[in-house]
């Protein structure tokens, strides 16, 4: 709490509005999750949301937060692949359809 989200709660929530609106377009209808299958070039499309940040996705989302989205989706994924973190919670590995 006071090392994460004290420092960054207006971030962090941005960040959470991104995943549900990228959820909401990406799987329709289904509970919010990470359907990890459905894009797997994390560092290129930071690269990308960085390109546009301070300004605002066609989907009304600002680009930075997408950027950040990423950025935590990459960091995740080393650390699983370390082995210093389980799959996370909220994952749907490819081709799972349901949790």
């Amino acid at each position: 709490m006071t090392g994460c989200l004290d420092y960054f709660p207006a971030a962090l929530a941005e960040v959470a509005k991104v995943s549900k609106i990228g959820n909401d377009q990406h799987n329709p209808g289904e509970p919010i999750h990470w359907a990890r299958g459905k894009s797997t070039d994390e560092a290129d499309t930071i690269v990308r949301h960085l390109m546009e940040r301070g300004s605002i996705d066609t989907d009304g989302t600002r680009h930075t937060a997408k950027a950040a989205w990423r950025v935590l989706a990459l960091l995740q994924k080393e650390l699983e692949d370390a082995g210093l973190a389980p799959l996370s919670r909220g994952s749907w590995p490819a081709g799972k359809t349901s949790p």
